[in-house]
């Protein structure tokens, strides 16, 4: 998620995941390679790209390496997950990667600075994606690239079919709807790059397997401690969607899941890229 805590200007967006542990350490797993392959073929050295809901930095430090001697900026609206980022880009010696709490709708960054900006996973989370494209187009240069992707939550399947993991789908539909953000974001990308007044846009996708055995284990694993521990359950339980017992149950249908020997999960995912 990105953004700084909003001023009255802009919209106040709940991000439905939240930063416990449990959702650090998954999008920490996440590199260019497996996250932004989309767009890195684009990134060659010395360009300057900003990194918009950077996370814990992995992906922002996969950048740094790519466009070196080039600089890179990750923005986040976390201060403690800025400070993760920053002591990742230290333990991996990258020296051209800087780190800031920012607010996507706001970024207080002069006009046309990046020759990419670059957001994963952030426009479902937000009541307006289409204000912060326009925000991300006004900081990207004359030709720059904006380049977006995320997820498709109704898209995804899986097997076997686990009610639970039913029950787990319209839990996180109801939770992400109520914070007026948009779970299947990803269908709707060159939409909102459109609107947004993008006019050349190149649209794409690509997935996220989870089918062996090691794969299917920590993906149980991550989503059953989301499921009982992150902002997912405190916003269920005080949303009036699920309680306790509830959420109990889900997680352990995702234990069921990836015990299974024959599991398959798929994350289908958009993305876009848009010239500014």
């Amino acid at each position: 998620m990105n953004g700084a805590e909003s001023n009255s200007s802009t919209p106040n967006d709940v991000y439905t995941h939240g930063h416990h542990e449990s959702v650090v350490r998954a999008h920490a797993s996440r590199t260019a390679q497996n996250s932004a392959a989309f767009l890195v073929p684009h990134l060659t050295p010395g360009l300057r790209v900003l990194d918009v809901g950077c996370g814990p930095g992995s992906i922002t430090c996969d950048f740094a390496r790519l466009v070196s001697p080039g600089e890179v900026l990750g923005l986040d609206r976390s201060e403690d997950i800025v400070a993760q980022a920053r002591a990742l880009a230290e333990e991996r010696d990258v020296m051209n990667a800087s780190f800031a709490v920012g607010n996507v709708y706001d970024l207080e960054l002069e006009d046309e600075r990046f020759d990419v900006v670059h957001a994963h996973q952030v426009l479902q989370h937000l009541t307006d994606p289409v204000a912060a494209l326009r925000e991300m187009r006004r900081v990207a240069r004359p030709g720059g690239i904006v380049a977006v992707r995320d997820a498709d939550f109704h898209a995804m399947s899986w097997y076997p079919d686990i009610p639970e993991l039913d029950e787990w789908m319209d839990v996180y539909q109801r939770i992400a709807r109520k914070n007026g953000a948009e779970p299947d974001a990803g269908r709707r990308l060159v939409s909102w790059m459109q609107e947004a007044g993008f006019t050349d846009v190149s649209p794409s996708s690509s997935n996220w397997l989870y089918a062996t055995p090691q794969q299917r284990a920590w993906q149980a694993r991550v989503w059953s401690e989301r499921v009982l521990h992150s902002a997912f359950a405190e916003q269920a339980i005080d949303y009036g969607i699920a309680d306790q017992t509830d959420l109990n149950r889900i997680a352990a249908g995702w234990h069921r899941w990836g015990s299974s020997p024959d599991g398959w999960f798929l994350i289908p995912n958009g993305e876009v890229i848009g010239r500014a």
